[in-house]
């Protein structure tokens, strides 16, 4: 509650005939807490509205006015009611009679208390023409409202003095409610009204010392600023955000998945997310669940963009657009560089952005240690970055619908943190998923809701198709929970269920892949099938050396590693640029915009894949751009190696294209061992036909007893599993492998990889 003599402060906010007193208010204030800003800002917007806000001392009148004020009133003066409603009249020709004999009485009230305290006439005439030249030059606004049932109001703040205490009095005794900001303490008031008989004072709770500064000056330099971010901002969107009110905040993915209908009610609103989730609830299952998340959200059509790990700096081609010249002030910088933002032409949404963009700049720009310079940078970046991903993101955007922006890894800079603050402001949903604990991202807002974690995971990507990503076994990551995860079935499919799949790369440990290798792929870790598309794990490994020096029992070993649906390479090259392939002349015409020209490679006469399934055909052209696209080849894109993945994947051998037809995306995989026994590299067809093999959910394993680098020269990323069993031999010979007899009772099968695997004796 409020504290004072005679009135509530309420009353200043009312009309005359609404208050108990019936008479305009006089109130002091002696200090600052929360509810008397609250209370000194409303003044202020009141007395801007109607009324002066002046910063103190009411300045005496120059040479010049005085100068003025005896060409209009000449230089005779009586203390007389009439002589004073006479003067006023001609000084201020727009006060009306009623008003005009109002501040007459009261400027003659005025003079006669003045005079009583022993002045002369020449002192009491004095503060008469410095009172009208006050009027004149500073105070109008205020004095032609007065006798109004709703008095102006005057918000004073700073030096006082005997002489701008009578010009307050004066004011309040014609009918202006008067507000004093004692931001000097109370000792200077005290003195001039000892017995405070003129004003009430105001007691808020918890009140203390003014903020160094705060008066009607820094009121109307932050008036001043509002008024400059309205501008800046055009009007005022009709829907705003909810964010984060309607979270659970235990399942953060299964919050984002929700549909934005289901969020909330409110139609004025849009309820999206901003939240970061740091370290991970379980190892075993992070990636996975990850992987299902992207999965569900791409099929749902949802507008989504993913930033990995770093959002790339502007290009020079974007900084174009820019605006970097130098400005006088924040606002203009901000102003400028709004305009160089794309806007869309929903109405509402360009609402959206451009209040968006300068809250979220205006604020980073009040930060510690913010200079011209940084912000000139930041405010260019989140400009070139909302011109980038705002189209992804926002484009065809009606009520009530969210789009997702996901960043993998935490913000590694201030820059990066205003783009999501700004983002997560728009109908955006802003994820940051920072599995690595030791890693420090520097986003900062109030906004922004946080689960954390205890476990923390070194994970370099967001898994997504093209990401290569792979994905720990149980054994891996806990021993302890080898067996539970590597058995435990996944469910019943019908033969051929599925027509698409992707590939999910295991790292395992070595003894894990003669458990895996003929296991079913239903039965492997990070086995899933989300709505029609399976996801296959599979095996990439490279096996260095040989066990023990022995080469009779390694080849005895990888004998029986043979399936009826094995492929094995024997030396290399496999396939090198002789090799004959009428794709290679047509190779220009086979890529646009980096995309397979479908439908031109069905008409070309070299075509040699027309007599599979057209689902098959279909899978194969998606593997194909989702090789290129990952950029898993080195120099693609880059030298053209795009134009020889084509055509090296367009005529592959009869019996690698009948693996691909024949393989039901549940049951056991289709292998490839490559034997690399020799000094010859694998050249880079052979590199484009493994990578495109795992893609398609073949186990490959290359064995290079003579641990020289193989298939990785080609490779833009470390996606292959090395394991060294034993010493490097070299000149061996590889025996001819064979397709096993059927296989034997369960109690006479012996153990995949024999002696390589099993533990010494």
């Amino acid at each position: 509650m409020v504290e004072l003599h005679d009135h509530d402060p309420e009353e200043i906010f009312l009309a005359l005939d609404k208050r108990s007193g019936g008479k305009a208010c006089f109130y002091r204030v002696p200090g600052y807490c929360a509810d008397a800003g609250r209370f000194i800002e409303r003044v202020y917007s009141a007395a801007r509205a109607k009324g002066a806000a002046v910063e103190g001392p009411l300045p005496n009148p120059d040479e010049k006015q005085v100068s003025f004020y005896t060409e209009i009133l000449g230089s005779e003066f009586h203390l007389d009611r009439m002589f004073i409603g006479s003067s006023l009249g001609r000084w201020l020709p727009r006060l009306d009679n009623k008003q005009c004999t109002r501040l007459a009485d009261a400027v003659y009230d005025s003079l006669v208390r003045y005079k009583a305290l022993g002045k002369n006439d020449a002192m009491v005439k004095n503060m008469y023409v410095r009172l009208l030249c006050q009027m004149y030059y500073g105070l109008q606004s205020i004095i032609a409202h007065i006798g109004e049932n709703e008095p102006p109001k005057l918000l004073y703040s700073g030096a006082l003095g005997k002489n701008g205490l009578s010009a307050l009095e004066l004011l309040n005794a014609c009918g202006c409610d008067v507000v004093l900001i004692q931001n000097r303490g109370e000792q200077e008031y005290d003195s001039l009204d000892e017995r405070g008989r003129l004003s009430v004072r105001l007691s808020f709770p918890d009140m203390g010392e003014f903020p160094e500064g705060y008066g009607v000056a820094s009121l109307d330099k932050a008036f001043t600023q509002r008024e400059q971010t309205e501008r800046l901002r055009g009007l005022r969107p009709t829907v705003r955000a909810a964010t984060n009110i309607w979270l659970s905040g235990t399942d953060i993915l299964g919050d984002i998945r929700r549909l934005p209908v289901t969020r909330g009610k409110d139609e004025h609103l849009f309820y999206n997310a901003f939240c970061r989730v740091s370290g991970v609830d379980d190892k075993l299952t992070y990636q996975n669940e990850l992987y299902k998340f992207y999965i569900e959200i791409k099929n749902s059509g949802r507008r989504f963009a993913i930033v990995q790990n770093k959002i790339p700096m502007p290009t020079n081609e974007e900084l174009e657009r820019i605006d970097r010249r130098s400005f006088e002030t924040k606002e203009q910088l901000v102003g400028a560089m709004l305009k160089c933002v794309l806007m869309p032409p929903n109405e509402e949404l360009k609402r959206l952005m451009a209040s968006a963009f300068v809250d979220v700049l205006l604020d980073e720009a009040d930060k510690p240690g913010m200079t011209q310079q940084r912000l000139t940078t930041m405010a260019a970046c989140t400009a070139c970055w909302l011109n980038r991903y705002g189209p992804t993101l926002l484009n065809g955007w009606a009520m009530p619908l969210v789009s997702l922006l996901i960043y993998f890894g935490g913000c590694k800079s201030v820059h990066e943190a205003a783009f999501l603050r700004m983002l997560s402001r728009l109908p955006c949903d802003v994820l940051i998923l920072s599995p690595n604990l030791n890693t420090k991202c520097q986003l900062e807002d109030d906004k922004l809701f946080e689960l954390q974690y205890t476990q923390s995971m070194n994970l370099t990507e967001f898994p997504t198709e093209t990401s290569t990503q792979q994905f720990g076994t149980a054994a891996y990551h806990a021993e302890r929970e080898l067996d539970e995860a590597l058995y435990a079935g996944t469910g019943i499919y019908r033969d051929y269920q599925y027509k698409k799949a992707n590939s999910v790369v295991l790292k395992t440990m070595f003894e894990e892949i003669e458990i895996l290798w003929k296991q079913e792929t239903k039965f492997r870790p990070n086995f899933s099938v989300i709505d029609d598309t399976v996801n296959v794990p599979v095996i990439f490994a490279k096996i260095s050396g040989v066990k023990d020096s022995q080469p009779a029992k390694y080849w005895k070993s990888v004998q029986q590693l043979m399936t009826e649906n094995t492929f094995v390479i024997y030396s290399a090259p496999f396939i090198t640029r002789e090799t004959e392939n009428p794709m290679k002349f047509c190779s220009a015409q086979l890529i646009r915009g980096g995309r397979l020209q479908r439908n031109a490679i069905l008409q070309n006469r070299a075509y040699r894949y027309r007599h599979l399934r057209e689902e098959t055909q279909t899978y194969i052209f998606d593997k194909i751009d989702l090789l290129m696209n990952s950029h898993l080849i080195s120099g693609t894109y880059e030298n053209g190696t795009e134009y020889l993945i084509a055509a090296t994947l367009l005529y592959l051998p009869d019996p690698i294209i009948k693996l691909i037809q024949g393989f039901d995306f549940t049951k056991v995989s289709p292998k490839i061992i490559y034997i690399n026994l020799g000094e010859i590299p694998i050249t880079l067809e052979d590199s484009i036909l493994t990578a495109f093999l795992s893609l398609c959910g073949f186990d490959v394993l290359f064995l290079v007893p003579t641990g020289y680098r193989t298939v990785e020269n080609f490779f833009s990323k470390n996606i292959l599993d090395e394991h060294k069993i034993g010493e490097y031999m070299y000149d061996l010979q590889a025996p001819k492998l064979k397709v096993p007899k059927p296989k034997p009772s369960a109690a006479k099968s012996k153990p995949l990889f024999g002696g390589i695997f099993r533990k010494g004796k």
